[in-house]
């Protein structure tokens, strides 16, 4: 009897151990066990700012993949509650100078990163190459521009634009994501009133607490970040 509660312990520890070895071997996904639980933290900025314009490109065809992005199933701008409140009052100070925003992208699921890095490695398709990148191989846009994580995907960065009354957009030098130094907030080429328009969106937005991005004119992060490590990839539905 004693012999057999000795191979019974032992057969346990046993599977014990091949339990460990197998856990630890299996691929480290960070998104895996967050991901459900914190999608309650993340706010619709439509309910919180419904003046706002909503052009979310990556939903629609209209940006430089040429094609709707996996991760994409609504025209959503989802935001980080911190970071969404954060965005209405720098809408506040907007409309009292007379402006509105016009919201390109906010949350960005990983999926979506993964959708544009396939796209940078398929050198055979450029259909939007004189739009987005002209001066640019697509050899040259992975790392600088397009790299395998994007900070959109932690919840609290937005691309944005300034427009007038009327809806009009602020004459900023670039289009929304071209990949050009000429999309850089302080390129020497643009003119005076496009980098006046650039410092007007740029300063508000800092006043509110957002961090602005020196390679894109239309790029903040607000600041501290509730997620600066982790990088969540529930689809915008």
């Amino acid at each position: 009897m004693l012999l057999n509660i000795s191979f019974k312990v032992v057969s346990l520890l046993g599977v014990c151990a091949l339990s460990n070895v197998a856990i630890a071997n299996e691929p480290h996904n960070p998104l895996s066990s967050v991901d459900q639980y914190d999608r309650s933290e993340f706010v619709d900025v439509a309910t919180l700012i419904p003046t706002a314009l909503f052009d979310i490109r990556y939903f629609s065809g209209q940006n430089f993949v040429g094609e709707p992005i996996t991760g994409y199933q609504a025209a959503k701008c989802l935001l980080h509650k911190t970071a969404a409140e954060g965005l209405a009052k720098a809408h506040t100070q907007a409309q009292k100078a007379g402006y509105n925003f016009k919201i390109y992208d906010c949350y960005r699921p990983q999926r979506a990163v993964d959708h544009f890095v396939r796209w940078v490695k398929d050198e055979a398709d450029t259909k939007t190459k004189a739009a987005y990148y002209p001066n640019l191989g697509k050899d040259q846009l992975l790392g600088g521009y397009i790299a395998a994580k994007s900070g959109h995907s932690r919840g609290s960065t937005i691309d944005l634009t300034l427009t007038d009354a009327k809806g009009e957009e602020l004459h900023m030098g670039s289009l929304f994501d071209m990949f050009d130094p000429l999309s850089n907030t302080d390129d020497p080429r643009i003119t005076e009133e496009q980098k006046a328009n650039r410092y007007k969106l740029k300063n508000i937005m800092i006043a509110a607490g957002f961090s602005p991005y020196s390679m894109e004119w239309w790029h903040f992060t607000y600041k501290p970040q509730a997620y600066p490590n982790t990088y969540f990839d529930f689809v915008v539905q």
